[in-house]
């Protein structure tokens, strides 16, 4: 099914050059002068190789039809992650590095949706957003009171993202999967 270069997102299946590829960042780029484009980053299927390609917005690609199953994540065993079919309670493999750098909010029990390819599972998709806790944040500096501003944090993770200023060490935020942002407050 062709579809257009800026709706592509992470976790899409796409044929490009007679190769499978899955999606895994994208960035969309509005020049000054001309026409925005999209960088997408992605990793043949078959080989494991990453590449990156830039399309025009308005681009076609072709989206390859897999089959989405729900899945629960039991256990990371060193580059090895391991599922279970909700359905079936089968037991599925995917490499850790198939997840990109999204791997880092996979949790214990986490309902995520795998996607197959002729019986292959290619893709993971986590949910759009987590609930994680603020290891470390810097503390504010008086006087930095503007409404848009931001301080870094370490999630329990380990990642590192950006959070408002009242949000401190030990509190629980809500995070984007797709592009490791701050979405707001996670309401316990």
């Amino acid at each position: 099914m062709k579809i257009q270069a800026n709706t592509i997102r992470p976790g899409n299946v796409i044929e490009y050059q007679e190769h499978q590829y899955t999606v895994l960042k994208i960035n969309v780029f509005k020049a000054g002068k001309g026409g925005a484009f999209i960088q997408v980053e992605m990793r043949d299927i078959q080989s494991g190789l990453k590449t990156n390609e830039r399309w025009r917005t308005n681009d076609s690609v072709e989206k390859l039809n897999v089959e989405e199953r729900a899945c629960t994540f039991l256990f990371a065993d060193g580059e090895i992650l391991t599922f279970m079919d909700t359905e079936t309670y089968e037991q599925i493999t995917i490499p850790r590095d198939a997840l990109g750098d999204s791997v880092g909010f996979l949790q214990n029990g986490m309902e995520v949706t795998v996607d197959f390819i002729e019986g292959k599972s290619i893709a993971v998709q986590l949910p759009q957003t987590v609930a994680m806790t603020i290891n470390e944040a810097d503390p504010v500096v008086k006087g930095q009171t503007a409404s848009s501003s931001y301080k870094p944090a370490v999630l329990e993770n380990g990642m590192r993202i950006m959070v408002p200023l009242h949000i401190a060490a030990g509190t629980r935020v809500v995070v984007n999967t797709s592009d490791g942002t701050y979405a707001e407050r996670a309401k316990d």
